[in-house]
Parts: structure tokens; sequence; C-alpha cells
């Protein structure tokens, strides 16, 4: 096999930044827009600009902004019931008593969420949720925020975007860290900084089956975790119960919980409700608990047939309030205003992640981690419909502002750590990322398998060691292969035990 004594390929090609975003989601721009103007900012971008995670959000993000019979202490609790009580305590009481202002700041930089008649801005209701509290821009809020703050931010001329664009791999130095970056014509670039914001996203692309972008990989929990910062929870795992259910695609269509909130029924292989039998908020409970339900009332008929219904509905009403879940599902042969919708849980987001303090930062110091890669703890054991759009505002501001209060203690000099892409070597075998979802697909879906888990952690085990001492050639299946090993080893090394 040949190996990087063979063919050195060390990275020459230097450049040097104040600040390295990673990742181009809403957490990522959302810092570049409220770190100082002066300071000279890389964002990478893994693939073109429109594909994260951030891009996919449906229903809308959360937070008490002028609404004259809700107040943070409701949004605080219901957070709080919706995770379990497992939340840092502290950290939602700073997501929900921020909200507001990075509310009327996205508004600002031109963000449009549907209005009233009146004038007023329409607010819907979610799962685990006991007030209309929902932003929105119909079914599409998360592309209009991230659309907006994209727009903002390539205004800025302190700001390089550098899109399909892998980060393969990152190290600590002594005036901050360096990442080894594959540009999109296939050369290497090493890029140093004082500060660096890993704002990733999600691992739904470690399961089989997913809401994820294909860009949710877990880099950047994986580069974290490489270099030595502490990684939480990561098996705090949300299963999202209603993702459309066509049995073909790994990729799975979301269909929003505003759906449910605006009265659509879950029924089984039947035709029927079952809801009742399992919680009292029946439709409205938060997600893990309708999944569960679904689990259970599958395992009990012995079929994984489920539906969902809002048929009932006004149809005009449906095609303006879901116009985008309603064009989705009319091309997969399903008219959401004639008949049901077939549905079944899918890996939808991650609680856990790399460890941050209040400042989004993590256990190394100048290292950063906002959004899905990130755990604030707000999210407890099961996120809250709409909190992970305003997660991302609020402590990605918190990171630009603790950047900002240390810009003027940087080091003048930037230290370059040293990369060798095994240019030359041996690709990696195929298939480690397809035996590796299926997996975790089986340990841990719902409700985990510890068994499973057990087994599937020892094989996983040998595939990262496998790769990590393989000496292979660092390119883009590497990349994201080794990531995906190396979350589902983490994930699985926290429920076998």
């Amino acid at each position: 096999m040949s190996n990087s004594t063979n063919n050195p390929g060390i990275v020459n090609n230097t450049r040097n930044y104040d600040v390295i975003i990673a990742g181009c989601g809403a957490a990522g721009l959302y810092a570049a827009i409220n770190l100082p103007s002066d300071m000279n900012i890389l964002i990478i971008c893994k693939r073109e600009l429109s594909l994260c995670n951030s891009m996919l959000a449906q229903g809308g993000i959360a937070g008490v902004y002028n609404s004259p019979t809700d107040n943070i202490r409701y949004h605080l609790n219901d957070t709080l019931t919706a995770g379990g009580f497992k939340n840092n305590v502290d950290a939602v009481h700073t997501l929900v008593s921020e909200a507001a202002q990075d509310l009327e700041h996205i508004i600002e930089l031109g963000v449009d969420f549907d209005k009233n008649p009146d004038g007023t801005y329409h607010r819907t209701l979610e799962g685990g949720h006991g007030h209309h509290r929902i932003f929105h821009h119909a079914d599409a809020t998360g592309k209009e925020i991230t659309t907006t703050l994209l727009e903002n931010v390539q205004a800025l001329p302190n700001v390089t975007i550098m899109d399909n664009t892998i980060m393969c791999a990152a190290k600590q130095t002594s005036t901050g860290y360096s990442a080894m970056l594959r540009l999109s014509d296939g050369s290497y670039l090493t890029a140093n900084c004082h500060f660096m914001i890993l704002a990733t996203g999600g691992i739904g692309r470690v399961y089989q089956f997913t809401t994820n972008s294909a860009i949710a990989t877990g880099d950047g929990i994986t580069f974290a975790y490489e270099m030595g910062a502490r990684i939480k929870n990561l098996s705090y795992v949300q299963f999202h119960p209603t993702a459309f259910n066509n049995r073909a695609t790994r990729e799975c269509f979301l269909i929003s919980e505003a759906v449910r909130g605006e009265g659509a029924y879950l029924l089984n292989c039947n035709k029927e409700r079952f809801m009742h039998n399992y919680d009292e908020r029946l439709e409205l409970a938060p997600r893990d608990v309708v999944s569960h339900a679904i689990i259970l009332e599958s395992r009990r008929l012995g079929s994984t047939d489920f539906y969902l219904d809002i048929s009932y509905k006004d149809a005009d009403f449906l095609k303006n309030r879901f116009p985008m879940i309603y064009q989705n599902l009319l091309e997969q042969g399903y008219d959401l205003t004639k008949k049901p919708v077939p549905i079944f849980p899918c890996q939808h987001y991650l609680m856990g992640g790399i460890d941050v303090d209040n400042n989004s930062e993590s256990t190394l110091h100048n290292l950063f981690a906002c959004g899905e890669c990130s755990h604030t703890g707000v999210h407890g054991s099961n996120r809250l419909a709409s909190n992970s759009l305003l997660e991302a505002l609020v402590f990605s501001r918190h990171a630009a502002n603790c950047i900002a209060s240390r810009a003027a203690e940087a080091p003048e000099d930037f230290e370059a750590a040293e990369f060798d892409p095994h240019i030359g070597a041996d690709t990696i075998p195929k298939g480690i990322r397809t035996e590796t979802r299926k997996i975790l697909q089986t340990a841990h879906f719902v409700i985990p398998d510890k068994q499973a888990a057990a087994e599937g952690y020892e094989r996983v085990k040998e595939i990262r060691e496998g790769l990590l001492s393989g000496g292979y050639y660092v390119d883009p299946d590497y990349v994201l292969a080794k990531s995906i090993v190396t979350v589902a080893y983490i994930i699985l090394g926290e429920v076998k035990d």
C-alpha cells in the first residue's frame, strides 16, 4: 500500500486570516455579520452555497418578540419540558431572553416573515409549544433566513467565501489554528487563523435515512475531537416523526411540525388516530414522544405504514400555508389536500456535539462551535421545534462578540501546521460509509438497542483504526468516511455504556 513516505506531498501553499469559519449555514453567516469589519475572515463552504441544513428548515424560528400574550418564562418552560429537563438552564435563559434582539436584527437585514392582514407578524404553533411563537416565511423559513444572511455577507469586503472547498484536517498551533483545505480545482491549501469557528451542521449522513442535506457528515465534530476538544451527549439524536416515507431515498423529505400545528392527524396502518393512547397532547406532543409512539404502535400492529392527514382543511389554505411541502408531495404523487401522506420517523437533528460555554467557546482556547455541531445544552435530550435557527443566531453572535473582545490580544504572526494529503496513495476501500450507516441505523434509532450498539462499536472502532493508520489519499471520500465513522464511534461508545 502507498503511504506518505513514498510521496510526502506536504502542502506548501498557505494563507492567513484572523478568523476561519467552517460552514456557510445560518450560524456561520451570522457570526461573520457580527464580527468586527476590520477582521479578515474566511468562510469555508463544503459544497455549493445553497446546500446546508439551515436552508432546509421549514417550520420557522421560535421567539418571544412583541408578543402580548407570550413571555420568555413560557418559552423557557416549554424548552425545558421538551428537553426532558436535561437542559443547561442558564443557556436556555440566554436563548429565550435574547431571541427578540436577534429576530429584530435579521428583520433589519431583510428577512421577510409572514404577516397578518393587520400588519402584525403571523405566529404559528408547533409541537411542544404552549403559545403561538413561531415566526415563519410560508414553509421555507430556513431558506429565507439563510439566503438573506448570505446576501449580507457577500456584500462584506472583509469576508472571503470559498465554496466547493473541503476542510480535510485541522490542528491547533501556537498562534491559533491551521486547516488543510482541498479547493474546488483539487489543489490543497493551508489556511491559518487566530480564531476558528466550527459551524459545520449536523450528522444526518451517519444514518441510512435522514432529513439532512448531503453535507451533514459531522466533519466539525470530528476535527474538534481529533484536536482534543470535549464532545458531549453525541447520542442525543432527534428523530423527526413525520418524514415523507417513500422507502427509496436516503434523504427523506421533511413534512414540517407546523402541519401538525395547523391540525394534521397522525394515522396508523388502519387509518386510525392513535396518539391518544400514548400522550394527552396528542399530535402536538414533542418530537421524541411522537416518534416513540409511532415505533410502539408499529410494533403493536406489525406494520410500518403510518400517515399524516390534513386533507379535511381548506385546500386553498393548505396550498398557501405550505406551498413547498404541497409541491414536493405533489411531485411524489400525493396531494396533501386530498389524501393522507405516508410518513415515518427519520434522523433529523443532533442535540449533542462540541461542548461549548455561553460564549460558544469549546474546551480549546479560541476554538468556537455554533449551530447544530455544538452542544450549548439548550436542547437537553430533545430539541423543541423551531429552537434550532434561534440557537444558531444567538450563540454565533456570542462567539463573534467574544472574538471581538480578544482581537487586540491576537499575535501578529501565524504559525502554519504541516499537513500531508498523501497524494498518490491508495484510496479508501468501498463500502465503509454504507456499512457504518447500517450499523448505526440498527443500534440507535428512536429506541436504542444496547446489544447492537456494543457489537457495532467494536466493528466501527476497527474501521476507524484502519482509516487512521492506512496512509490513504486524503480526498473527499476519505474525509467524509472518517467523519461518519468517528461520529458513529463516539455515539455507539456512549450508547453501549
